[in-house]
């Protein structure tokens, strides 16, 4: 196996499973956390990749930051599961942290799903569809608090911490690196 792999293994595994139940648990990601494994990242890189991963992994931190930013500004979720998000981009490149956002957000909506069943909130979770449907009729109103995941979350709305299907789609798409169930 690829001694970068390994490393990363080593340190993000258990930097973003770590990261993730804080999420779970409270609801936030501490920023120390997200920062150590961005510089941690970039040290990695810099060792086995030169400029050349460093450049990599700033790219992915962009593509990281860029697909969760204006979700953020549209108040739908906080800035701790962005910031996590480029700091997985540090490690993946922008490829491998795009296809790993997009496998996360397929799970997140499957897990959104399954919470809003088992929970019987099914109704509520309409409801709060219709609210969204009108939050994103206004530039106003679709970047402003209304319809925010925190006004959801005030009215009983069960909440789901994004870092866990980040982490999960992420997951996934690193094993596929190292175990090569496909090439990214």
């Amino acid at each position: 196996m690829d001694p970068f792999w390994v490393v990363t293994c080593t340190i993000l595994v258990p930097g973003i499973l770590w990261a993730s139940w804080i999420d779970y648990s409270q609801r936030r990601v501490p920023n120390w956390l997200n920062a150590t494994l961005v510089v941690v990242g970039l040290v990695v890189q810099a060792y086995f990749h030169g400029f050349g991963g460093v450049t990599s992994g700033l790219l992915g931190m962009l593509v990281g930051f860029g697909v969760l930013i204006i979700p953020w500004t549209m108040h739908g979720m906080g800035a701790g599961d962005v910031k996590l998000m480029a700091a997985i981009g540090v490690w993946f490149g922008p490829w491998m942290t795009l296809v790993a956002f997009a496998v996360g957000g397929v799970l997140g909506g499957i897990i959104a799903m399954v919470m809003i069943v088992y929970s019987g909130r099914l109704q509520n979770a309409c409801a709060n569809l219709g609210v969204l449907m009108v939050k994103m009729q206004s530039r106003d109103t679709a970047f402003g608090e209304f319809g925010s995941a925190k006004s959801f979350a005030a009215g009983g709305s069960q909440l789901l911490p994004y870092g866990v299907p980040l982490t999960i789609g992420s997951l996934i798409v690193l094993g596929g690196q190292v175990f090569h169930w496909w090439v990214l």
